[in-house]
């Protein structure tokens, strides 16, 4: 069982490596990690008694 952890384990460190990686090379590679961004304008209507 010790065995099958340890699997694990080294499998769960590569795969938080690689996701690190790509985090920071992804953009030299062209993906974009920025989000989609756009300006949002909604009236507002204050009501005064």
């Amino acid at each position: 069982m010790i065995r099958v952890g340890k699997w694990i384990f080294a499998f769960l460190v590569l795969v938080f490596a690689i996701l690190v990686a790509y985090a920071y090379l992804g953009p030299l590679i062209g993906a974009d990690l920025s989000p989609k961004s756009k300006e949002v304008r909604q009236e507002i209507v204050i009501e005064f008694n």
